[in-house]
């Protein structure tokens, strides 16, 4: 089978049911595994570089409110290849090519390939989409194993951090201006031990002011501006130094989006762990990835 993957985290999770010699393409941000690095991009970013977050969120609801993309497609690259399976989203109207553009596109490729479209909003359909896509390409065994295994690690933290004390958190997938961060990213506090006090399982990111986010008076911050790692997400931090120190919380943290929360994929579960650390250290002394503090 020939699979044209238009989304980093359908990437990830083909490549862990172990099928990734089938990936013909994927977009310009599908950076893991290292292998994904080596395959033909049929996306490019038409935002230009150098954008601040209050441009970048400018641009972002103006393509937005055109229902447009900050993603185009390879069109003669696409043609090209000749995929017999083409996997995309429509969770994030701005996060990948337009599902309807895509399916179209497929009605003119020779091959006329199969469409599939990935719109988890929590934890257990992130776990489900790698059913799904096992039924489109008959990996049925890895999938049962790829999510047995992620239930038994969240089901460890769960269990350790039942009693544990369980401290207010603001987590922040933008900046300028603040978004509280949703989907299934309230579900992994809750499930590291937390409360999250801004943000809704389920439900999209939502925009908040400053004042909102002191209001919610969180224990800790966490600075997961969406797509970006960790060393961007503290130096965002800092620029917004003076915002975050109004908040009051007693600890604020930068950590790797990109990798962990953004990316619907199945590194959320290591995610969940690098939560359960930054909010239980006494319980979970090695986190999966570096956690940024933020001296304020």
């Amino acid at each position: 089978m020939r699979i044209v993957s238009l989304v980093p985290s359908a990437t990830e999770m083909l490549f862990a049911l172990g099928l990734g010699s089938e990936l013909v393409a994927v977009t310009h941000e599908c950076d893991f595994p290292p292998a994904a690095q080596e395959l033909p991009r049929v996306t490019r970013d038409v935002l230009p570089r150098g954008l601040s977050s209050a441009e970048i969120d400018a641009a972002v609801k103006e393509l937005t409110l055109a229902g447009e993309s900050i993603y185009e497609l390879d069109l003669d690259t696409l043609h090209d290849l000749r995929p017999d399976l083409i996997v995309t989203q429509a969770l994030c109207s701005v996060c990948a090519v337009s599902f309807d553009d895509v399916r179209a596109v497929a009605e003119e490729i020779e091959t006329r390939p199969r469409v599939i479209s990935l719109d988890p909003h929590t934890v257990g359909e992130v776990l489900g989409d790698a059913r799904t896509l096992a039924e489109a390409t008959d990996r049925r065994e890895a999938a049962v194993a790829l999510v047995r295994d992620a239930a038994a690690r969240i089901d460890r933290v769960r269990v350790a951090v039942r009693r544990a004390r369980r401290p207010r958190v603001a987590a922040l997938e933008w900046l300028d201006p603040p978004f509280a961060a949703g989907h299934w990213t309230p579900q992994l506090i809750e499930y590291a031990g937390g409360e999250d006090v801004l943000g809704f399982a389920g439900e999209h990111s939502e925009q908040r002011s400053w004042e909102e986010v002191a209001a919610s008076e969180p224990d800790v911050v966490i600075v997961m501006p969406c797509g970006y790692d960790a060393e961007i997400a503290h130096r965002e931090a800092e620029m917004h130094r003076d915002q975050l120190t109004a908040v009051g919380a007693g600890e604020v943290v930068a950590v790797d989006a990109a990798a962990y929360f953004s990316r619907p994929g199945p590194r959320i579960v290591d995610g969940l762990e690098l939560l359960a650390h930054v909010l239980h250290p006494e319980l979970f002394s090695s986190p999966p990835a570096p956690v940024l503090t933020v001296e304020l």
